[in-house]
């Protein structure tokens, strides 16, 4: 790769394309994952991933199940498509002379593009997972509706949260946009509202970039023929997929962490937080060291084939055959 010059704007569509097939097949499984995040001990709606996705059927109907995929689909472009361009960045300027970088150089460049990525990554998550948790809101009013106290309605959350907290019992939330959400936040927060749980994202994301590139850049190499050899399509994609799947289940408590602070509407009797630091500390207390593990298999199973689609269409080159055979090749050369 060093020995490369680097095409950015191949690689921005490589991430893009790879981001949008990847999210299309799995977002289900991440709808799932954000719900049993969110569930609290005495409320919970759900038993598992399965149980929670023939529930939003029956309640929501199968589009329920890509609730938040419009926001989703529209950032995960810029986002993968930066994270993978970044960490191709740093690592071509960290390699010398052709050599092999390290793994710490590896770690590092995995560093660079997790921080890179939050750019994108924080408002994209905290509109998604507004949407997403709406139906378990929903259902959870419907097993016991309960009436919310006026001190605990503020100002942030009461357009949102003004159907699902009402009262009332309903088969599914009033259709909330992610265009509301976000304009109602940045009337009443400002830019900071859209980057709530920056720190936790920075958390999640940094770690993560940290052991997915440089397991996934040495799991690629066991299976290269030779050194100046790619490795075949199909262990690019494993790779991925391992490499994926086990950053994922290793940074799942800061992920669950994320989850609780992003999520702007509360069902009664969920405490709310006020940092990592609360956070942290409230979910140990109260549900134990396990509750940092929700959702972690639904998460090994969004991330496992995400990556690994990512990584097949970044090898395959999809973005450097788009640019030599389109117009766009004058405009980037």
């Amino acid at each position: 790769m060093s020995q490369q010059q680097i095409s950015l704007p191949a690689k921005l569509i490589n991430g893009g394309i790879a981001g949008i097939v990847g999210v299309t097949c799995v977002f289900p499984i991440d709808l799932a994952k954000t719900r049993l995040q969110n569930q609290r001990p005495g409320q919970q709606v759900y038993k598992s991933m399965m149980d929670c996705l023939v529930k939003t059927v029956r309640s929501e109907g199968y589009f329920g199940m890509y609730r938040g995929a419009a926001v989703n689909l529209t950032l995960v472009t810029p986002e993968k498509a930066i994270k993978l361009a970044a960490n191709d960045f740093f690592r071509h300027h960290l390699a010398k002379d052709g050599k092999g970088l390290t793994v710490f150089k590896e770690m590092l460049a995995g560093c660079g593009a997790g921080m890179c990525q939050v750019i994108v990554t924080t408002p994209m998550e905290m509109l998604k997972i507004q949407l997403q948790d709406a139906g378990r809101l929903a259902a959870a009013q419907q097993q016991k509706p309960v009436m919310m106290s006026p001190a605990k309605r503020v100002a942030t959350n009461a357009m949102l949260s003004r159907s699902y907290n009402s009262g009332t019992v309903v088969s599914a939330p009033r259709a909330v946009s992610a265009t509301q959400i976000a304009k109602e936040l940045l009337h009443t927060q400002g830019i900071q509202g859209l980057y709530k749980g920056l720190g936790a994202t920075l958390m999640r994301d940094v770690p993560f970039s940290i052991v997915y590139f440089p397991l996934f850049a040495n799991l690629n190499q066991l299976g290269k023929p030779s050194p100046k050899e790619s490795s075949p399509i199909y262990w690019a994609f494993l790779s991925g997929c391992v490499a994926g799947s086990s950053a994922a289940v290793a940074v799942n408590p800061c992920d669950v962490v994320k989850t609780r602070l992003q999520s702007l509407n509360k069902g009664s009797n969920e405490e709310t937080y006020n940092g990592v630091v609360d956070c942290v500390s409230k979910i140990m207390r109260r549900e134990g060291p396990s509750a940092f593990l929700k959702g972690a298999g639904c998460r090994a199973l969004v991330i496992a084939p995400l990556f690994g689609i990512a990584q097949v269409m970044y090898f395959v080159g999809i973005g450097e055959y788009i640019l030599d055979n389109s117009p766009l090749k004058l405009l980037v050369a």
